[in-house]
């Protein structure tokens, strides 16, 4: 969305009209009332957006409908996303797209919330007291938005059932690794036909050597950071070191490439790839990627991508630098749509509120979209038709 601002009535009615796809979800009419002014409140410019600011924005006397509805009204998290991903797809959706796995975290104060402990917080950069969701985004060519989360829950936590209980976690949730939450989310976007073409991850995810064969057999292309320690097979090895792979690489072989636009300009680093497990199938190929800093060349990243034969090195580049749309969907549903302005402790709250909040930033990425597209065609020279010519008077 770039900060781009919208005309506050252009949202308005989009914000409506999202509304509409998911009110059948709710039996009553005040969670459909409350649903669409948290919506509301969460996309106004208030500079925090917490129970009171957001009562205060719809009008209400206090908080409490709009904590009954986080907390104690029946309904479906779930059900909701599903629509909320029908109106990306519908207004968003690409054949070419990317999907993105990342985590974030959400700095917290007490031991109360769901999940919450001492943990490593790529967002803080550091260790915190801190809640850790996995997302799912989705990177189209006409924008890109988050279209699934999950809540991660420490050991710490599934461990102590009495805990989990009092923070509204069933019994049925178990432990689950980030890994697994991702592959949960990927299977859930292939079950339900979201268009898309690549999915990308960082080294967190992109490591295990599991996951990335599970989207093999299911012949999902794929390009996926990894570690220097990762293991290939190639001509020469079963355990292949990825970064042995380069050693003595002859110097044409690198390419210098812009993989995306980041806060300072594009992003250029020098890129060169080796093919692996020459005896695939003839159609598919595999290729461990180098990406290497041009003023520090001894700073070295890896990837191992999954794709058609023919594919072009640019086009391997294009995928793996589009795992940075999934932080700028976190900056901007963070700065503009309160997704970690939240005052709730239990599990099936903090499901309803990202819901809400992905909603709030869909809503935003498609009306951006649409401005794009006036914009466009606003500069765009008309389009002859092909009967005409510049000297036919048409």
């Amino acid at each position: 969305m770039g900060g781009v601002l919208v005309d506050a009535r252009s949202w308005a009615g989009e914000l409506k009209a999202l509304h509409e796809r998911f009110v059948h979800r709710f039996s009553r009419s005040e969670p459909r009332e409350s649903t669409l002014a948290y919506m509301r409140g969460l996309i106004s410019p208030l500079e925090r957006k917490n129970g009171w600011t957001l009562a205060e924005e719809a009008g209400h006397a206090g908080p409490d409908r709009l904590h009954r509805l986080l907390n104690r009204i029946d309904w479906d998290a779930e059900e909701v996303l599903d629509d909320v991903r029908g109106y990306v797809v519908e207004h968003l959706g690409d054949p070419g797209a990317v999907l993105i796995v990342d985590d974030t975290g959400f700095l917290k104060k007490g031991v109360r919330s769901a999940g919450v402990q001492r943990q490593y917080s790529g967002t803080a950069g550091r260790t915190e007291n801190c809640q850790i969701g996995v997302f799912l985004a989705y990177a189209a060519s006409r924008g890109r938005t988050l279209i699934d989360r999950r809540l991660y829950l420490p050991t710490s936590w599934t461990d102590d059932r009495d805990r989990c209980r009092l923070a509204g976690i069933d019994d049925a949730v178990g432990f689950e690794t980030k890994v697994v939450m991702a592959k949960t989310m990927v299977r859930r976007a292939i079950a339900d036909r979201i268009p898309f073409r690549w999915v990308t991850a960082d080294a967190a995810y992109g490591f295990s050597k599991g996951w990335r064969s599970e989207l093999e057999q299911a012949d999902v292309f794929h390009v996926m950071a990894t570690t220097r320690h990762d293991t290939v097979v190639t001509r020469w090895a079963i355990d292949h070191p990825v970064h042995d792979l380069f050693h003595g690489l002859p110097r044409q072989k690198w390419k210098r490439r812009s993989c995306g636009n980041g806060a300072h300009g594009p992003r250029v680093f020098d890129w060169a790839r080796v093919e692996v497990r020459p005896w695939h199938r003839p159609d598919r190929q595999h290729w461990v990627i180098a990406r290497r800093s041009v003023s520090r060349p001894e700073e070295v990243s890896y990837y191992i991508a999954y794709c058609p034969a023919g594919t072009t090195l640019d086009e391997l580049i294009r995928v793996a630098g589009s795992r940075w749309a999934v932080e700028e969907c976190f900056q901007t549903a963070k700065g503009e749509c309160g997704l970690d302005d939240y005052q709730v402790r239990r599990y099936p709250g903090w499901h309803r509120h990202m819901t809400l909040a992905m909603a709030a930033h869909a809503c935003l990425t498609v009306l951006r979209a649409r401005e794009l597209d006036t914009e466009k065609a606003e500069t765009d020279p008309p389009t002859l038709s092909p009967s005409a010519s510049p000297n036919s008077g048409v």
